[in-house]
């Protein structure tokens, strides 16, 4: 069976492998910054069916251990390691666990692997300690983590505002993506702190978006900045001719969304060789939106 799945009939377990699914943002605009520093965005986001997967051991104490360090990642502060310990004061539970993780998202591609990883901590945790949680505390769990943890909590392909606290489920037709994965990665820092992105973009209200409303500030600080990430956008612009060829969140990655597989199939393979990219549908929502209400 698929990963994750746990057959008819069964129940999510410690057994089961737990998905953490990418997210692209189809929209981004930065319409404000608060006075602490904090840039207001509003943004679509949509779920990919390429995920991370994660699998939980119990422990006989009390102990947080992360079982697959990153490279160059300290665990103490990684965000699965993190989410686990927060959700562990927030409950008082007294249990441990080993968290292994098979990557399959990159670091600093815009995908929201960290994130995600660290949503479905929260998710997977609080249902396999049996603590109850509400989802919505879950959210402000992750918020604390990062802006766009709460999403991945909240389980639906949704229209964000503020610093992604602000969450409304849109509905989006079936589609396929091509995603290029630049090889750099792009610190959100950096992009955020750079003196010409644009901050006063005009909000929309959400029920003004439609699926054809593309753009993101960040991409020409991105590729100005990074110049792998604008050769990528050319070449993926290029191979999915008509359709446009756009930045996710900070990126690195690029994505360029099709109507069918075949058509997806077909831009990536005209796709100059060499390049890592591989082709998604998009997901109508979280594949552990259940374990949670």
């Amino acid at each position: 069976m698929p990963p994750g799945e746990t057959g008819a009939g069964g129940r999510w377990g410690w057994d089961s492998s737990y998905p953490a699914p990418a997210k692209l943002n189809l929209y981004l605009r930065v319409v404000g910054r608060r006075s602490d520093g904090y840039h207001l965005l509003q943004t679509v986001f949509r779920f990919l069916g390429r995920a991370d997967q994660l699998h939980f051991s119990p422990r006989d104490d009390a102990a947080i251990r992360l079982a697959t360090p990153l490279p160059g990642v300290p665990p103490e502060s990684d965000l699965s390691v993190r989410a686990a310990r927060l959700l562990q004061a927030a409950s008082g539970c007294s249990r441990g666990v080993d968290i292994h993780i098979e990557k399959h998202l990159p670091l600093g591609g815009g995908l929201g692997g960290g994130s995600s990883d660290a949503a479905t901590v929260l998710l997977a945790l609080n249902h396999l300690w049996q603590l109850g949680m509400p989802r919505q505390r879950l959210q402000e769990i992750g918020l604390t983590l990062g802006a766009d943890v709460p999403v991945f909590v909240f389980g639906h392909n949704a229209f964000a505002e503020g610093v992604g606290e602000a969450l409304q489920a849109v509905e989006l037709p079936p589609r396929w993506y091509v995603v290029v994965e630049p090889p750099v990665q792009v610190p959100t820092a950096i992009i955020f702190a750079a003196p010409e992105l644009r901050r006063d973009s005009p909000p929309i209200a959400a029920g003004d978006w439609r699926p054809d409303g593309i753009g993101n500030d960040l991409e020409a600080v991105a590729c100005a900045r990074f110049p792998e990430v604008a050769e990528c956008l050319r070449q993926l612009a290029a191979a999915a001719a008509p359709a446009a060829a756009r930045m996710t969140g900070s990126g690195s990655c690029v994505f360029a969304e099709c109507a069918s597989a075949e058509e997806a199939a077909a831009a990536l393979r005209r796709l100059p060789p060499g390049l890592r990219a591989w082709t998604s549908a998009g997901a109508a929502a979280h594949p552990l939106h259940e374990l949670a209400r």
